[in-house]
């Protein structure tokens, strides 16, 4: 998850300032993917990274390495999406009023759009990384043992499906839980929303 978070959001802001370039070609460029990626349920993108490498000679990846880069590339879409949406939301009166002191580009996105875009983003992407910790269960697909491979794995040798998987719920709950409390809290200490 963290390593799917940390990948996905370095080129999901990529992707995210594609979005709004002046170049049409990026703008293209870069709505094309996040269709592909967003169109493409995860499971498929696992699969291709895992066994479709293969198929063109290359070695195949270890099962950590392929979950990595396919939850990376499932996250970049989304985060890209995410913020491109929270940079577009900032007033367009701010944009006009960084305009009017002639900032540079560079200068109005760092100084002025982007610190305003982080506190419209905060909940939106602390509530993506709970889908992300959750989705890490798809990676068991591709041989990887996280908690619901392990899960399964002990209920193979305990025949305890109930309790086992009780245990597994938990522990899910118990990660994603705090994700969700931290990010309404965050909400309201921002207070994203109100003007």
């Amino acid at each position: 998850s963290a390593l799917a978070f940390i990948g996905g959001g370095i080129l999901g802001f990529g992707i995210a300032l594609a979005r709004i370039s002046d170049s049409r070609i990026l703008r293209l460029l870069a709505s094309a993917y996040v269709q592909i990626v967003q169109g493409t349920p995860l499971l498929i993108l696992l699969f291709l990274i895992y066994f479709g490498l293969a198929i063109y000679g290359l070695d195949q990846l270890p099962a950590l390495v392929a979950a990595g880069i396919g939850l990376t590339v499932y996250a970049s879409g989304f985060l890209g999406e995410i913020w491109r949406g929270c940079i577009q939301s900032v007033p367009k009166t701010q944009w006009e009023a960084a305009e009017c002191l002639a900032l540079t580009r560079w200068q109005r996105m760092s100084r002025v759009i982007l610190p305003q875009a982080m506190r419209i983003a905060t909940a939106p992407t602390v509530g993506f990384l709970v889908q992300i910790v959750k989705n890490t269960s798809l990676a068991s697909v591709v041989g990887l043992v996280e908690l619901s491979q392990a899960g399964k794995l002990i209920n193979n040798s305990t025949f305890q499906p109930f309790s086992v998987f009780i245990c597994v719920a938990a522990l899910y709950f118990i990660i994603c839980y705090p994700l969700s409390v931290w990010s309404r809290g965050l909400e309201r200490r921002l207070n994203v929303g109100r003007r």
